[in-house]
């Protein structure tokens, strides 16, 4: 199972997440396209360093909500969103080009990746923005009890999906992320580790109530905001390693 993480999201001055520490343990850096956070040299500067070990990359578009970081929902136009997409992709699909580099997919970030989970109607118009770019880009989205339909949906466009889950977050029973707010949202230590053992395993996780839910992941998101967070990395890669 290849890791992916969000990267990239510094600007400025201000610096976010750990990069150089985080990028040597994964396959897959999802890189801030300057809406929500980055800009034109923090994006070459990951683009440099996920070059440099070998990791593959993708756009990590969001709602351009620098101030909110990109969580905030906003109403856009089918044709707002396209372009708003577009845009992003584009700077650093030019961006890696000029360091020999190539993206192989988008995940969208905050909350459009949210969005986009919530509301068929923009996971349509996502699709068929990706299904508009000038060359092959798969899309990552949340492992849901409705794989299959995504699956379905994106195959109408010719849309290569990449399902993730998360190693950090407790699920509800209809496979979404339990909403930060909430008790035990975000697992400590031992229990990312115990559910990427059970994902691994059994390819289940056990949701807020009890229930094994069962998951179909291609790929498992992790965060480098801390060394905690990279000792978690860490382990997690040791324990992949050795199924």
């Amino acid at each position: 199972m290849l890791l992916n993480c969000d990267l990239g999201e510094s600007f400025g001055a201000w610096k976010m997440g750990l990069d150089s520490q985080v990028m040597p343990h994964i396959d897959l850096a999802n890189i801030a396209c300057g809406f929500h956070a980055g800009d034109p040299t923090v994006m070459a500067t990951t683009l440099s360093l996920a070059k440099a070990h070998e990791v593959g990359i993708g756009a990590h578009p969001g709602y351009p909500d620098l101030q909110g970081f990109g969580r905030r929902s906003m109403a856009l136009s089918d044709t707002e969103l396209r372009n708003t997409l577009h845009y992003q992709i584009a700077a650093l699909d030019g961006m890696a080009r000029v360091q020999g580099m190539a993206l192989s997919y988008v995940k969208p970030h905050g909350a459009l990746y949210n969005d986009m989970m919530r509301d068929e109607a923009i996971l349509l118009q996502v699709l068929k923005t990706l299904s508009d770019y000038p060359a092959p880009l798969k899309l990552m989205l949340l492992a849901t009890a409705q794989q299959a339909e995504h699956a379905r949906l994106a195959s109408q466009f010719g849309v290569e999906l990449l399902f993730e889950a998360f190693a950090d977050r407790l699920y509800t029973d209809e496979g979404q992320l339990s909403a930060r707010s909430l008790p035990n949202a975000v697992h400590n230590e031992a229990s990312v580790l115990a559910q990427v053992k059970q994902l691994l395993a059994h390819g289940t996780v056990t949701t807020a109530s009890g229930q094994a839910l069962p998951l179909k992941a291609d790929t498992l998101c992790v965060h480098g905001d801390n060394m905690d967070s990279i000792k978690q990395i860490v382990a997690i890669k040791t324990l992949l390693k050795t199924q």
